[in-house]
């Protein structure tokens, strides 16, 4: 028997997804409903509630469950959940769609999932600004409602997402036709919930952290994997293959540079490297959250939690991503609430003093003997042909990293913000 922890919902791995000859019948079914274009982003939703990556969800939240999830992090139910999932149609889509509708779900052609509308409701300006203030504004800022609003609309990418959904939102549950792309394009790195969990069950692993990945790993990164593999029983490397945003690496150069340190620096037995179909939504310590919902569907009870995790310029203190956990509701019923643990670590970075990689709560030496590592710093580094500093990353993956920018014809700038260049410590 596993003694992994439990998917979240007390219901088990909930997957969505069809095969053989129910999915082709429901493939052709599909082709006689009327066709909803959808976004990347519920791409991405679809395929996770079909490989069960977003258990206990069948299908896109309805209102009840979208403002529970704003207000208290708990859907109408009492289960946890950190991050409205739900889908966006036109004004004109849904005066067509009635509630009890079938509907198929397309992008550039392709049908990823039928549904059954169970209920359909508009989102007002108004209602994306509640949305967006109660899941992008932070836990420390106190700043006026203009102040955020203007600079969230010309500098935050969530946000933005946010608002520009269109005017319904419908929801129901889904019968997933195709996970996309990524069976094929990332053969052994696009696992599912139920292949991860096979893999640490015949590792022999209880106890299993996950190190979250958007950019490519750098020394803090390695530091902090190895931090786990010391009191945990394995670490999952695991990356976003979805969506980024313009001028950030793609998951097959990432994921390359991942294999190389693995190959190079680590005890294999003890790492594994997957991939996971998501774009990012961009919501800081909510993403945080998240990352760690639909990590205990892959099997993983404790998440790696450093500085500025899953930020957005300087939109978040250095350390509110540890800190929501210390909100998360807790109900007592072990289906409803989040079982996935933080492992809080503080700011890491080389230290010379020291020789060696270090965080404030190790080193006592001063910024001047530090060398301070960030994702962006290293991005905007490679995209300027800049010279990298010693110690920043391992010498074998920023040879790869640079042949890639060596090859690139057209360049992103690259913005640093506080907590990536060092200011704010």
């Amino acid at each position: 028997m596993s003694k992994l922890v439990a998917p979240h919902g007390g219901k088990g791995l909930v997957c969505a997804l069809l095969s053989g000859s129910a999915r082709d019948a429901e493939l052709k079914k599909a082709a006689g409903l009327k066709q909803i274009e959808i976004s990347a982003r519920a791409k991405g939703d679809l395929i996770m509630m079909g490989i069960g990556g977003f258990s206990p969800l069948s299908g896109f939240m309805t209102k009840a469950d979208w403002k529970g999830v704003c207000e208290k992090f708990q859907m109408a139910d009492g289960t946890f959940w950190p991050v409205p999932i739900t889908l966006d149609i036109s004004a004109a889509d849904a005066a067509a769609i009635k509630e009890g509708d079938e509907i198929a779900l397309v992008r550039k052609g392709e049908t990823f999932a039928t549904m059954k509308v169970a209920e359909k409701f508009a989102m007002t300006d108004a209602d994306k600004k509640f949305e967006c203030e109660k899941v992008f504004k932070g836990m420390g800022d106190d700043s006026a409602d203009d102040k955020f609003w203007k600079v969230a609309m010309e500098d935050h990418p969530g946000v933005q997402m946010v608002m520009a959904q269109k005017e319904f939102n419908i929801a129901g549950p889904v019968k997933v036709l195709s996970e996309g792309e990524y069976p094929a394009e990332y053969p052994g790195v696009y696992l599912t919930p139920a292949q991860t969990r096979a893999m640490f069950d015949e590792r022999g692993w209880a106890n299993v952290a996950a190190l979250q990945l958007r950019n490519p790993m750098h020394r803090s990164h390695e530091y902090l994997a190895k931090i786990a593999v010391e009191v945990c029983d394995g670490v999952l490397i695991h990356s976003l293959i979805g969506n980024l945003k313009p001028g950030d690496i793609p998951a097959p150069v990432r994921i390359k540079a991942i294999d190389i340190l693995i190959n190079n620096y680590f005890v294999k037995e003890n790492v594994i490297s997957a991939g996971y179909p998501l774009d990012m939504r961009y919501a800081g310590p909510r993403e945080g959250l998240l990352h760690a919902t639909f990590r205990q569907n892959y099997g993983v009870n404790a998440m790696l939690i450093g500085r500025d995790h899953a930020g957005v310029g300087d939109f978040y203190g250095l350390f509110e991503a540890q800190d929501i956990f210390d909100r998360v509701p807790v109900t007592g019923d072990a289906g409803k609430d989040l079982l996935c643990k933080p492992m809080k670590i503080d700011w890491t970075f080389y230290c010379y003093k020291c020789d060696g990689m270090a965080s404030l709560r190790t080193c006592n030496h001063g910024k001047e003997d530090r060398v301070i590592l960030s994702g962006t710093k290293l991005r905007k580094a490679l995209s300027e042909g800049a010279e990298v500093v010693d110690h920043f990353g391992r010498d074998e993956v920023l040879t790869h990293l640079r042949a890639y920018y060596e090859g690139l014809t057209e360049k992103v700038e690259v913005k640093m913000q506080g907590a990536a260049s060092g200011s704010k410590m």
